[in-house]
Parts: C-alpha cells; sequence; structure tokens
C-alpha cells in the first residue's frame, strides 16, 4: 500500500537491466571465458567428469570407455574392501541413512566412538576428533589454536584448507619459503617470544608429491617454543612403520596430527590426534566441528574397519611403493620432466609447458583409457601445470606397464617426449 491506499504493483526485475557493478557474479566473467574458451577446443572438460560406473579401485567406466583410474587418491585400495563395505551396510541398517545433528547435540553415535577409538589405537594417541571433511579438519583445528595477538606459521605451497584456517582465525600469519628450514628459522626468530605460535607443515604436499624435511623443521620450531601441526593427509597408511605419516617415518615429535578419511581410509571424513593433556577443549570450542552435521554412521563404520585394517597391512604398504618406483622410473626414462627427482610418495607429478599442453595430453590419455588430474593455478604455483598421477596399491604391474605405454604414446602424439 501507498500513503495514498492505492494498491502497487511490484513488477519482475529485467535481469538484463542490472548494472554491472552492482552484479554479483559478474567478478566470474574471466573465470567464465577462460572455461567457454577451454571448451570451445572440444576438449572435455577436464573438472567435470562422471565416473559413470566404478568397477574396482583403479577402473571405471568414463564416457562409456573402460578407464584405468590414476588419479582418485585411493592409495590403500580401501573402497572396495569387502570387511569395509560389510561395516558400512551394516550400520546402514541398524543406524539409518544420516545422524541429523551435530556432534554437540543428537550427532554421536556408536560409530562415531568406535572410529575415534580407532584412530586413537591407529596413532597410538591419547585423544581424537572426527570431523565431516579433512578441509574441515583443518579450518576448524588452526582457526581455534591460535587466536588474536597469536601466530600461524605456514609453508608458501600449503594447501587451501591450511590457508583458509588461517583466514577464518584471527592470529597474524607469517609464511616461509617451500620446505625451507632456514627460511622458517629466520622468520621464527624475527617474532617476539611471548606470544603462541603454532608452525603448519605438511607430510606430503599434494602437488608435485614432494615431502617436508620433518626433522629438521620440527626441530627449529622447538626451538623457538612453537607448538606443530603437520597435515598427513597424503602419507597415512604407507608412510611409516606403522603408516602413520612422514612424521612417523622421520622420527618427530609433534603436537597434532590431521588427517583425512578419504585417501588411505577410502571414504568421507577428517580428523585430528594429539597427546596433549588438553585435546578435548577443542570440541568446546571449535565451531566447523560445533555447528556442522556429523558424518553419517555408515560413513564412520566404513572408516573404523578401513583403519583397523590398515594397521596390518604391511604388503599393502610394499605394493604400493613398487608400483611408484616402478611408474616414476618408467616416466623418467621415457623423458618426462617429474616434479620430484625420486618416487617421494605416492603422487607423481609430470610438469608441462602451459595450459595447452597440459590440457591436451590429459585429453589424449583419456581418449586413450586413462585418466589423470590436470591440476593448474591456482592449485599449484604460479605458472605451472600438472598431470598429477596418484598410486594405488591395487594397481597390478600389467596396470602400470600399460599406464606407461599410454604416456608414451600421448608424449609423443603431443610433442612432450621425442
Amino acid at each position: 500500500m501507498t500513503d495514498a491506499g492505492l494498491v502497487t504493483e511490484k513488477l519482475p526485475v529485467d535481469p538484463v537491466a542490472v548494472p554491472p557493478e552492482t552484479d554479483l557474479m559478474s567478478k566470474f566473467d574471466a573465470l567464465i571465458a577462460e572455461r567457454k574458451a577451454l571448451i570451445d577446443t572440444g576438449v572435455t572438460d577436464p573438472f567435470a567428469i562422471v565416473m559413470e560406473r566404478v568397477k574396482s579401485p583403479t577402473e571405471a567406466v568414463i564416457a562409456g570407455r573402460d578407464t584405468i583410474l590414476l588419479g582418485t587418491y585411493n592409495y590403500m585400495g580401501m573402497t572396495f574392501d569387502e570387511d569395509v563395505i560389510k561395516a558400512g551396510k551394516d550400520a546402514l541398517d541398524q543406524f539409518g541413512s544420516g545422524t541429523n545433528g551435530s556432534r554437540m547435540l543428537n550427532g554421536t553415535f556408536r560409530d562415531h566412538m568406535d572410529v575415534e577409538e580407532a584412530l586413537r589405537d591407529f596413532y597410538g594417541v591419547s585423544g581424537a576428533i572426527v570431523f565431516s571433511t579433512g578441509y574441515m579438519a583443518n579450518l576448524g583445528m588452526i582457526s581455534t589454536l591460535v587466536g588474536k595477538g597469536e601466530y600461524v606459521i605456514l609453508d608458501a605451497d600449503s594447501h587451501a584448507s591450511i590457508y583458509d584456517g588461517c583466514q577464518q582465525g584471527n592470529a597474524e600469519i607469517v609464511r616461509f619459503r617451500h620446505n625451507s628450514v632456514e627460511d622458517l628459522d629466520k622468520r621464527l626468530g624475527r617474532l617476539p617470544k611471548e606470544p603462541g605460535k603454532l608452525v603448519v607443515l605438511e607430510g606430503v604436499y599434494s602437488m608435485l608429491g614432494d615431502i617436508a624435511p620433518l626433522r629438521e623443521m620440527v626441530a627449529v620450531a622447538k626451538k623457538h617454543n612453537a607448538m606443530v601441526l603437520s597435515d598427513e593427509a597424503h602419507s597415512m597408511g604407507f608412510y611409516g612403520p606403522n603408516g602413520r605419516g612422514v612424521y612417523e617415518d622421520q622420527g618427530c615429535d609433534v603436537d597434532f596430527i590431521v588427517g583425512t578419511f578419504s585417501k588411505s581410509v577410502g571414504t568421507v571424513g577428517g580428523f585430528c590426534v594429539s597427546n596433549h593433556p588438553k585435546f578435548e577443549a577443542i570440541r568446546l570450542a571449535c565451531r566447523p566441528y560445533i555447528f556442522t552435521a556429523s558424518l553419517p554412521p555408515s560413513v564412520v563404520a566404513t572408516a573404523a574397519m578401513s583403519i583397523c585394517k590398515l594397521m596390518t597391512a604391511t604388503k599393502k604398504r610394499e605394493q604400493l611403493w613398487d608400483n611408484a618406483r616402478k611408474l616414476h622410473g618408467g616416466l623418467k626414462s621415457l623423458g618426462f620432466r617429474l616434479g620430484t627427482e625420486k618416487p617421494d610418495s605416492a603422487i607423481i607429478a609430470i610438469i608441462l609447458e602451459d595450459q595447452e599442453q597440459a590440457v591436451t595430453m590429459w585429453q589424449a590419455l583419456l581418449d586413450g583409457g586413462l585418466y589423470v588430474n590436470m591440476a593448474r593455478p591456482p592449485a599449484t604455483p604460479a605458472g605451472t601445470y600438472l598431470l598429477r598421477c596418484s598410486l594405488c596399491a591395487e594397481h597390478t604391474p600389467a596396470q602400470i606397464d600399460t599406464v606407461l605405454g599410454m604416456f608414451e604414446s600421448a608424449g609423443k602424439a603431443v610433442g612432450v617426449i621425442g
């Protein structure tokens, strides 16, 4: 009603008439144009792949074609383990499809307790907290541990979840050069001694597959009275004598270990474990833990079973490392430029000259029946374009031979190798 008592009709707004400066979506125009230009070349959208059917940890059907999977982070091949699947089905039958609540309210079921107990056993620690994803684990732990007037120190090549955890908190953020013990020492030495400090490291860096010199870095952090959080997402399950990660392999004493269920464990979820006597207080203060729904019981049941089996998965660990050595050596002998000089992890990255070469090579491999990840900035360092392979313990020697043949054919066709 107007002041005159007349009824006024609201007319629909013409979207074309919205001034560009007030259209919140206009900031994405350049990104939209870049993606369109890529698709207009006739290639498959690398970021919209659909798995029409998954046949095993190493094979799927994509675009109607049987395809070897070499880009899934399914390091230990647990997604099709019979015991893991049965645990999930049993929990689904007993508890239904979801929790409908947060862990702080009605969202803690028997299997949430079981998976946290499995984590405590696996890592030999007193405390374990499960988050909805690995991303949420980093987001929650970092933003909760360090606050206003304190410092978080991180590697410049840290994962997006680490950066986002820093930004969500109120701490001062300090970056050091990738894997540089000297730069870490220098930057810690410049900080005031009194405030609390957290150094955030990663065992394996997911883009190039390189590992951190954790032993030296942890020693530097302790020298400056800083606590250490190590993200072992890409090393859990196969690094170290018990599969706990790079920190175990290098004999480091860290304060907090963050990991994920979406890699070696074979499902979804994240966690942090610690021996700190006050660790349980995190549940009472961590917003990404308190204000989100808990994982479905079927998911945490599969995770608990998988983690228990990973404790004795010695043969799987050995096979994964054999596969990594074989693929890395084969690609290197073919003349590809790789992200690491030796097989440091289950990630092997092939470095390309530019996006066009990366996309063309990626498409040639997909057409030949091989799926790998294509990675580009901002996920990678500026100007770096990668084809990233992630190996599985279930890849057979014959599959690795087939993969090497595919890379040789595609590399020659695209002109990456001679």
